[in-house]
């Protein structure tokens, strides 16, 4: 988490140097994220996980990538898009409704981790939307449309997986 938003704070400067904080915080949230993605499966590989720690985990996943989506509809602000600006509010909402999604189908037996828009895929779009944006700031918003896309998506996929198996089940 913390590198995550290390990574936001970088973007947020990239009107200093677009390509040094562009590409810089597109490395360090690119590392931030596999680390926490990893730090978890380590923890169930090694059969070291507690209903706390996978809490605790879920929860900072979610920080590190609100600080770096806040820190683009920052940029965004400040390069009057309002357009690009909605559809980051968009993509919040989305990718954490994605995460909501999967903790309730889980919390009712169910599973929860059906959709094309997951964390990885995310982080993926994301980084490729930093790296790409230098070049001109319409890639961004590119990206954030996709991710905004496939995080609604997503949401609508897992509601209709949880619905088609508690059907199941009657």
């Amino acid at each position: 988490m913390t590198l995550c938003l290390a990574a936001s704070v970088l973007v947020f400067f990239e009107d200093r140097n677009t390509w040094l904080f562009y590409w810089a915080g597109a490395v360090t949230f690119v590392v931030g994220s596999v680390l926490d993605i990893l730090d978890g499966a380590l923890a169930r590989v090694g059969g070291k996980t507690t209903p706390f720690g996978a809490f605790l985990d879920s929860t900072t996943d979610r920080v590190g990538e609100g600080a770096m989506l806040g820190a683009i509809a920052l940029v965004f602000s400040r390069h009057d898009h309002p357009v690009a600006l909605g559809l980051t509010f968009a993509a919040v909402a989305g990718s954490f409704l994605v995460s909501y999604t999967r903790a309730r189908a889980e919390a009712l037996g169910l599973r929860g981790d059906v959709g094309i828009g997951s964390r990885a895929e995310r982080v993926v779009v994301i980084t490729g939307g930093l790296v790409l944006a230098p070049l001109n700031i319409w890639l961004l918003v590119a990206a954030i449309s996709l991710l905004t896309a496939t995080a609604w998506l997503t949401v609508v996929q897992r509601i209709l997986h949880v619905r088609a198996q508690l059907r199941a089940r009657r």
